[in-house]
């Protein structure tokens, strides 16, 4: 049996260094173990729960449920009603920095008396390894598989059953019971599992504590909030980066073949998540984050990847699950990201982006930065004008994409204006010779007169919503005829349904099979571009119609389907949530993201 729920039916908890996915219907389908891109112990969100589930729900029938996070937390309280009975399954992973996470999850009784039952599956290596599971003298439950040791500390007895723990037990008003699943090495003591009710507070005032300290108004304080949330939960707190998604393999279109592994950090992600993060006050975030960009990039510039592992790692292989059936059917099941090893000559402009936006917004550089980014920009004058993959990682042939032309503007750019601004030693007559030559290539090569648009790559008639970034970066202004025509042009040639897609993959030569959802982000790219026209009320529309896709948790993936009418691709997806961030604040507030990279 495969699972049955969709990616919008779940909430993400997690503890800022690893996260799972809880299904609305009480089930954990999703978990990866110690961090983000390790070894899942549940994978029925690929599979089916014979790969690893959690599962507390009432034995009954006609079961009423509803569920939301408590306040400004990443705590998520499940309400069940059968019968006369109700009561509330609190969830929750309590942010601990020990190396050791735990995974609680709390019943507590509401009205009446109702009868629950527990279910956990215990895999490791992606679902595919059994694991040793024994009893220890105090009755907590220990699961042992080469290096990961899991430890189960409850009240409830509990029993093995077809290599499932079962058990069941009755909940009764004002009465709690307690589950805490416990990460740790095999080689190790077993470690002490934290205290159910302790940890629920201190969960709560983390969280409240942190949401607290953000910079937020306006009438979409409460989404602001929650993406924020999510991002924060998406951020591995002892190096600072922030992985694209906590999950791998969710299709961009169901039953199709575009599924990538994306628990890793994307340096293209790198100056909006900045200036999201600063816009709301979340220096040490911000620092953290530029930190960790610094530490990943740091080396040879030909060696440069276009995202890393959350400690900075770049051996990053892919391969296929072949015993997963993948979400819904869709295969192969990919761990690893082969695109890491691509030139995309984007993520140089993305790197001095972010760089400029930190000195810009008060992030004290470190003393070896202008050095890196010297070094970075020498690099590019050799390397500027040969084809790459380009911002949406193609796997066809390379080609001359605009978008990444552009960026390679960006960077000579604001390597220009650093130099400038702070008087920092740098060769700029050769800095603003090649810029204005790029410029020109970008402008005579990239953009189609025929058709009055700039284009996807030199020479194509193709559209490309990357292009909607155009005035933002500052390469040309928002009223010039041309970004005027290339707005235009999305908005009759890649809309569907009112949202964007990201190209037609059906014309492009991207060595993949067509069709994917709608790329989230390229619509709140529009919608940042409405706005600079001066189109407030179609911008606001946009956003909201992206608002309107989120679930009921708030949270939103990677693409949408309009014609499913579904949420695909990574969930939760960080950059989704940055984007809505910044184009709230567009539309909220004086000094606007979509402007602040081209005036600075």
């Amino acid at each position: 049996m495969t699972t049955n729920h969709l990616i919008e039916e779940y909430a993400l908890i997690g503890d800022c260094e690893t996260a799972a996915l809880v299904s609305r219907g009480g089930s954990i389908d999703w978990l990866c173990w110690p961090r983000f891109d390790s070894p899942s112990c549940f994978a029925a969100l690929l599979g089916t729960p014979q790969h690893g589930r959690w599962l507390i729900e009432p034995v009954a029938d006609d079961v009423r449920v509803s569920r939301q996070y408590r306040g400004r937390t990443l705590i998520l309280e499940t309400q069940f009603a059968a019968g006369d009975g109700t009561a509330t399954l609190i969830d929750f992973m309590p942010p601990r920095g020990n190396n050791n996470s735990d995974l609680v999850r709390i019943v507590r009784g509401e009205r009446g008396r109702l009868r629950m039952r527990t279910e956990l599956i215990l895999r490791f290596d992606y679902g595919r390894t059994v694991p040793w599971v024994n009893r220890l003298q105090d009755g907590t439950f220990r699961a042992i598989a080469g290096p990961d040791m899991v430890l189960l500390h409850t009240p409830v007895a509990l029993h093995g059953r077809d290599l499932t723990t079962v058990g069941e037990f009755e909940i009764a008003a004002g009465e709690t019971v307690s589950f805490v699943l416990t990460h740790g090495a095999s080689h190790l003591p077993p470690p002490q599992a934290a205290d159910p009710h302790e940890a629920l507070h201190a969960t709560q005032q983390f969280w409240t504590e942190w949401i607290d300290r953000s910079e937020t108004a306006g009438p979409w304080q409460e989404v602001l909030c929650r993406s924020l949330i999510t991002l924060k939960a998406l951020t591995y707190a002892p190096t600072g980066g922030i992985v694209a998604a906590p999950t791998t393999s969710l299709p961009e279109m169901i039953g199709g073949t575009r599924n990538w592994d994306y628990r890793y950090c994307w340096v293209r992600d790198a100056t909006l998540t900045l200036l999201a993060l600063m816009n709301v006050g979340y220096y040490d975030e911000a620092s953290a984050w530029r930190d960790w960009l610094l530490r990943a990039a740091a080396g040879a510039p030909s060696q440069m990847q276009i995202m890393y592992g959350v400690a900075g790692e770049r051996r990053l292989f892919e391969c296929e699950l072949s015993w997963l059936p993948g979400y819904a059917s869709s295969q192969p099941v990919r761990i690893g990201n082969a695109a890491s090893r691509q030139l995309q000559l984007d993520v140089y402009g993305e790197l001095m982006d972010a760089l400029h936006q930190a000195r810009r917004g008060g992030l004290a550089p470190r003393d070896s930065d202008w050095d890196l980014q010297c070094t970075l920009l020498n690099h590019l004058e050799q390397v500027w004008n040969q084809p790459d993959e380009g911002i949406w990682e193609t796997r066809g042939p390379a080609r001359q994409f605009t978008f990444s032309k552009v960026m390679v503007w960006v960077a000579l750019d604001r390597g220009i204006r650093t130099a400038e601004h702070y008087g920092l030693e740098a060769p700029l007559e050769n800095w603003k010779r090649l810029r204005r030559a790029v410029h020109e290539e970008v402008c005579a090569r990239g953009f189609n007169r025929e058709l009055g648009t700039f284009v996807q790559a030199f020479g194509s008639t193709e559209l490309d919503a990357s292009l909607l970034l155009l005035p933002t970066t500052g390469f040309l202004p928002i009223d010039d005829a041309r970004v005027v025509g290339t707005i235009a042009a999305v908005e009759r040639g890649l809309m569907d349904d009112g949202f964007v897609l990201r190209y037609r993959t059906e014309q492009s030569p991207d060595g993949l099979p067509p069709g994917e959802g709608a790329f989230l982000p390229c619509t709140l790219w529009l919608a940042d571009a409405c706005m600079l026209l001066g189109r407030i009320d179609d911008a606001q529309r946009l956003f909201e119609r992206v608002l309107a896709v989120a679930n009921d948790v708030g949270l939103l993936a990677e693409e949408y389907d309009p014609r499913l009418r579904r949420l695909v691709g990574n969930f939760p997806q960080a950059f989704s949530h940055v984007a809505l961030i910044n184009t709230a604040f567009n539309l909220a507030q004086a000094s606007k993201p979509a402007e602040q990279r081209a005036a600075s």
